[in-house]
């Protein structure tokens, strides 16, 4: 059997709601593989390559210190190659091996997947985008990360634009409202997914 098969990506951009999307979509029985976790654990696991690309300056008690890789990778496209070219094929094969596992139960689950247009990595047909406005996005990223306007727009912008992604996705979930809208956003999308895997 083919790999992802009733497999859906979730993504978006920085800021716009994801997490909470998948807390949502999780309480509603989805189950979920979660790129950016085994891209953490696999870092980590790699943290002696990591100090040999970047330095032992990035490494603190044999785990790597993100925050500090992050200011580095995003401000320099060159540093930032390095390390994708070294992460993505080991996070690529342990998404896969989860996701065999999952298409054995015959049903839809979701990948958590930030950069899954950026990548183009994935083989997968169906995608979820959770969507906002570029200036609720950037509002809401230097309230959560405390970043200076420019540093969170240098974010925003090392990811492809989220009116494109709003173009390319499968089945949308404006984040643009309050808590109770994204509830039913959330509900109308589950009912759609369930239908098309039916």
């Amino acid at each position: 059997m083919k790999s992802f098969r009733y497999a859906v990506v979730l993504t978006g951009s920085i800021s716009t709601g994801k997490s909470t999307v998948v807390e949502i979509l999780n309480q509603k029985g989805f189950s979920f593989i979660d790129a950016d976790r085994v891209a953490h654990t696999i870092l980590d696991r790699e943290y002696k390559k990591i100090a040999e690309l970047f330095g032992l300056e990035y490494i603190i008690d044999s785990k790597v210190d993100r925050k500090a890789l992050g200011r580095l990778i995003f401000a320099n496209p060159k540093e930032k190659k390095k390390l994708e070219k070294t992460l993505h094929p080991l996070i690529y094969k342990e998404i896969k091996r989860q996701s065999k596992r999952l298409d054995n139960l015959k049903k839809p689950y979701i990948i958590d997947i930030p950069l899954f247009f950026e990548t183009n990595r994935y083989p997968i047909e169906k995608s979820i985008v959770v969507y906002t406005p570029k200036e609720k996005q950037l509002e809401r990223l230097i309230k959560r990360d405390t970043f200076s306007k420019e540093e969170a727009e240098q974010r925003i912008d090392s990811q492809i634009d989220i009116e494109i992604k709003r173009e390319k996705a499968t089945y949308l979930i404006d984040n643009s409202g309050d808590l109770n809208a994204l509830q039913e956003e959330c509900a109308r999308v589950k009912e759609k997914i369930l239908s098309d895997f039916r």
